[in-house]
């Protein structure tokens, strides 16, 4: 059922058209957050206490918001971050990397998508794939060599990752998989959102719940708590195997889950070539801090000897803005264009790529930045003990 006015103009919007469309199980997927959610909140409420300090005179009539990451270009510092099944939208991992390629945006995929690396390769060639430190090391590498084949320009490496659980509101009732008898068993609580039924009506398919991208040779494709529970099993990777795991890959690779300065100098010692400063989006260890606050202290340790990224609470091209100031090259975005996903399918991530780019440039402008570049803590209003430093750093500074 199309929407009267399907346009948004921020990702607020999305995320109630997406509450409001999708049946509660699956919005509740997206949600998501373990334990109290304080980190979830806690990564939102970090940007809004920063403030900008704008300039009055001397703007720039054309501003640059294009980078590399990895060596790949981007028009815009902000990536598609790679999160798990995205069965929103019949479309799923392949329409959000389509919306990415129109925007000029690089694609990260998990390697628990609903879509086979091949095909979301097809749909936008600057991608970078995302694996877990799951299964054996052999197992490991035929799921590189499978990415690398597609074409996958990088690899992230996601290890930050404890499976905490639990949710003080209630964690959402997700099956195994979709059938007609689980289909029917869901029924009172999908046919009330008759726009999302539609929307798998018209395809004649049911949502897959299963992760094409670690189908064995010899197999079937797993189903996604089949892969999460060879996850579970998988023992824990030393710093050791991330030096393997980098060197096996053979190109460019970023480490995601660092907070703390001595995991990012040790990061860089096995031989990164970026890292993303990231707590999983608050679904990892409840109460660790928002990233933005430990941003500075790591790029301050390792910025100069490789890429420093962030994720986690981004909402608006604002919050893009204060991370680059803060020392970030760009920042990834999870939950902002899966809502988008949700709200109007391949075009709602890119209205959501567009408000990014609207409100990052809007930004650029106000504090006389001739680009993305440019930006620094001169920029921001940064009130007193905001910033951490976990795991050592600058004397002085608090340690973790």
């Amino acid at each position: 059922m199309p929407l009267k006015n399907p346009w948004f103009e921020t990702v607020a919007e999305a995320q109630r058209r997406a509450k409001k469309r999708l049946p509660s199980m699956v919005y509740g997927a997206l949600v998501a957050g373990s334990e109290r959610g304080r980190t979830v909140d806690g990564n939102t409420a970090a940007f809004a206490e920063l403030g900008f300090a704008p300039r009055v005179a001397g703007h720039h009539a054309d501003r640059d918001l294009s980078t590399t990451v990895m060596g790949v270009e981007t028009s815009l510092p902000v990536l598609i971050s790679p999160t798990g099944v995205q069965a929103v939208d019949p479309g799923g991992e392949a329409a959000v990397a389509r919306a990415a390629a129109n925007r000029g945006v690089i694609m990260g995929l998990s390697s628990f998508a609903s879509k086979p690396v091949e095909e979301v390769a097809a749909a936008n060639p600057n991608l970078f794939f995302q694996l877990y430190w799951s299964g054996d090391r052999d197992t490991m590498v035929q799921r590189m060599d499978r990415a690398r084949r597609a074409g996958a320009k990088g690899l992230i490496a996601t290890l930050d990752w404890s499976f905490s659980n639990g949710r003080d509101w209630g964690s959402p009732s997700i099956p195994e998989k979709i059938d007609l008898k689980t289909a029917m068993k869901l029924a009172p609580s999908v046919l009330p959102h008759p726009g999302w039924l539609w929307r798998f009506a018209r395809t004649r398919r049911l949502p897959d719940l299963t992760t094409p991208n670690l189908r064995p040779p010899d197999g079937p494709a797993p189903t996604f708590f089949g892969a999460y529970g060879e996850w579970m099993q998988t023992p824990p990777p030393t710093w050791e195997d991330v030096a393997w795991l980098r060197k096996e890959w053979g190109g460019p690779f970023m480490l995601k889950g660092v907070t703390r300065v001595d995991d990012a100098r040790k990061a860089v010692d096995a031989g990164v070539t970026a890292l993303s400063v990231s707590n999983h989006g608050g679904n990892n260890l409840d109460t660790t801090p928002a990233t933005i606050r430990v941003l500075p202290s790591i790029a301050e340790a390792v910025g100069d000897q490789v890429e420093v990224l962030l994720d986690g609470g981004v909402r608006r091209g604002g919050d893009v803005a204060k991370a680059l100031a803060l020392g970030a090259r760009a920042v990834l975005i999870g939950r902002a264009y899966l809502w988008g996903l949700a709200a109007n399918g391949q075009a709602g991530v890119e209205n959501v790529l567009d408000i990014m780019r609207g409100g990052l440039d809007s930004a650029v402008l106000g504090l006389g930045r001739a680009g993305v570049h440019e930006l620094c803590p001169d920029d921001l209003v940064v009130p007193p003990g905001f910033a951490l430093t976990l795991g050592g750093g600058a004397p002085g500074a608090p340690a973790g």
